[in-house]
Parts: structure tokens; C-alpha cells; sequence
């Protein structure tokens, strides 16, 4: 008998086979390919090129700016950096955690079909795992089982600290340049901007927010008892009232206002994920947002 991780991946595998092959494919065994060390070149900068790239001493001497082209590494190093913390686990139906899982073992799989190697760093703040990178199909079926187990569970009162959460990445992942996928929902301490900043300055970094559709509008159901997955704190609301509507509302555009700050801050650009969302659609667009960036 098949255990669950083998048939999630199975699963996806066939939705990934039908939706994905021939689409996304080019040239290379995979869609995400390695930035290369070995310098080649020098030509002018355009607008889609990477500023890390830009030779300053050739720059100031030729008064043009200019970047250094590289040999591109066919094999690639991947992780996925996943937000497992109290919060994630609220939403429709299996809640953000399940589409955050669903989405890291498409990647995973996606990327590792092609001979490269996958690693992942679960976070919470009650403890945190890292599985080294490997190639293979079994190195997903260890990352899908790991994210198939239940979140360890915080005290309660205490919210993500996701600049801890990056900070670790950052320091897991500083020996070699990557690719590398940050889920979360992005609830938690402020301060997150500058570690995403340091880790999207050596490696490229893929942000995708998991967002459920009842964090930005409150469903009428009624007096209804709710809990800050969070802190523990629950309050009894009536979410008919459209004054208290008006106001949840005006909360969540100015949270919408300062993530999105952060992101422009940080120098990255976050892919939005919704739990209701058509997760193959949603990864096709971000294999393709990426595939652009890159060119």
C-alpha cells in the first residue's frame, strides 16, 4: 500500500505531466537552469538585466554602464524556504499550509526531474528543519513527507519572526548561489524587508505570498467566535456589522500597502498564491514571470 507522500506526489506528477510538458520546456532539461562563475564577456546593460551583474570598474572608465556575461551552469541548486507557523493553517478548505505543501512538491519535482538538486528549510518558531539538497525523485518524496507531518506547535502569544526565518536561509544557503522559494504568509514581526534584501543579493529569490480570500474580505456569517491562530486571543464579532467590515477592510489594504513597501524594499516582487486558486495555473505563471526575468 502506497503511503500518503507517495500518493500526493503521484498525483501531482500526473497534474504536472498533462499541464506542464511541452509548455514550459526549453533548451535546457529544465525551465530553472544555474547562473554560471565562469566569466565570458562584457556587454552593454539593458533594463532587464540583473544590477549584480554590472562591471563598476569597466562602468566608470567607459562612463557606459556595463555587465559580465557568465557561462550558464546547466545544474542547479534549489531550496525551498516554507513558512510552517500557526498562522498558515488557517484558511478554506486544508488552509494556506496545504496549498503552500501542494505548490513546494510541484516545484520540487519540477526542478529535480531535470537532474538538479532541491533542499528545504520548514521554519516555525517552536523549532525548525533543514533537509540538505539532493537530486532525485526520492529526495521529494522526503521533502513531501516532511511537509505531510504536523507543524510543531508554539506558545501561543507569540507571532512568525520571519526575519529569523530568513536570516537561517541566509546562512543555510551562503555557499553557493541558488534559487530559492520563500512561502509564506508573510504574518508576523516587522523587519523581515532586510534579510529578504541580504539573501536576494546572492541568490535569486522567488517570494509567493499564500494569501485565503478571508484574510482580505470577512465573509457575512453571522456573531461568529474567532482566534488569532497567532497569539491564542479569541474575540466574539459580528460579521454583519458593516461598520466592523468597513474598518477589517481598511486594515487589510493598509497591511496590503506596507507588505507590498517591504517587497520594493527588499527588491523582489511577490508572486500572490490564493487557497481557491488553480495551484497548476498559478505555477505555470510563476515559471513564466521567472523564465522572463531571467531573459
Amino acid at each position: 500500500m502506497s503511503s500518503a507522500p507517495d500518493r500526493l506526489l503521484r498525483r501531482l506528477e500526473w497534474r504536472l505531466g498533462r499541464r506542464l510538458d511541452g509548455r514550459l520546456q526549453g533548451n535546457y532539461r529544465t525551465v530553472w537552469h544555474g547562473a554560471g562563475i565562469d566569466f565570458t564577456d562584457l556587454r552593454l546593460y539593458t533594463a532587464e538585466d540583473d544590477v549584480r551583474h554590472i562591471d563598476w570598474n569597466v562602468t566608470a572608465r567607459l562612463d557606459e554602464p556595463y555587465v559580465r556575461q557568465y557561462t550558464e551552469d546547466r545544474e542547479l541548486t534549489a531550496w525551498l524556504v516554507i513558512d510552517r507557523s500557526a498562522s498558515m493553517r488557517f484558511g478554506q478548505g486544508a488552509g494556506k499550509e496545504s496549498t503552500a505543501t501542494e505548490l513546494a512538491v510541484s516545484i520540487a519535482r519540477l526542478v529535480a526531474r531535470g537532474g538538479n538538486r532541491v533542499g528545504a528549510i520548514l521554519y516555525d518558531n517552536a523549532g525548525h528543519q533543514v533537509i540538505p539538497p539532493r537530486g532525485g525523485r526520492d529526495q521529494v518524496l522526503r521533502i513531501t513527507r516532511e511537509l505531510l507531518r504536523p507543524s510543531p506547535q508554539g506558545k501561543p502569544g507569540k507571532t512568525t519572526d520571519l526575519e529569523a526565518m530568513l536570516q537561517l536561509a541566509a546562512a543555510t544557503t551562503s555557499r553557493r548561489r541558488s534559487l530559492i522559494f520563500v512561502m509564506s504568509d508573510f504574518i508576523g514581526d516587522p523587519g523581515w524587508d532586510r534579510p529578504l534584501a541580504r539573501l536576494t543579493h546572492r541568490h535569486e529569490v522567488v517570494v509567493i505570498r499564500v494569501v485565503d480570500p478571508a484574510e482580505v474580505e470577512l465573509p457575512d456569517l453571522g456573531v461568529i467566535l474567532v482566534e488569532d491562530a497567532e497569539t491564542g486571543e479569541q474575540l466574539l464579532v459580528d460579521t454583519s456589522d458593516p461598520l466592523l467590515r468597513s474598518r477589517l477592510a481598511d486594515q487589510a489594504g493598509a497591511r496590503e500597502t506596507e507588505l507590498a513597501a517591504g517587497m520594493r524594499r527588499a527588491g523582489v516582487s511577490a508572486q500572490r498564491v490564493t487557497t481557491d486558486q488553480d495551484l497548476l495555473a498559478a505555477l505555470i505563471d510563476l515559471v513564466q514571470r521567472s523564465g522572463r526575468g531571467r531573459r
